[in-house]
């Protein structure tokens, strides 16, 4: 998908950017994918919510991944890095309230408490 990549770099699980930099990229990115006809006429609207759909998948994933490492490795190093892998998911969700369900249910996991 267009945007896995643009996820992987701007929603990295070891480092957070400032939310208006990111819609700034995000946006900026749109724009070139535009011009050069990677796009359609999808609108920026559109774009942001494959992003964040994007993001929902490979937070998901990657959570799973890093406690996979704990439990099935004994490598305990990932875990710090899950509250900032959770906390993007939890925006993401924010922004999809077609996915209102799944946000509900991330929202009563004991580690969001």
């Amino acid at each position: 998908p267009i945007t896995y990549d643009l996820v992987s770099l701007l929603k990295d699980c070891y480092i957070e950017w400032p939310a208006a930099l990111v819609e700034e990229w995000v946006l900026g990115y749109h724009k070139l994918a535009l011009q050069s006809g990677l796009l359609g006429n999808e609108n920026e609207q559109q774009f942001l919510r494959w992003f964040h759909r994007m993001g929902i998948q490979r937070h998901l994933k990657v959570a799973g991944i890093f406690a996979r490492l704990y439990y099935r490795d004994g490598k305990d190093g990932y875990l710090n890095d899950i509250p900032l892998t959770m906390r993007y998911l939890r925006q993401a969700l924010e922004n999809d309230p077609e996915l209102s369900e799944l946000s509900d249910f991330v929202n009563e996991l004991p580690c969001m408490q």
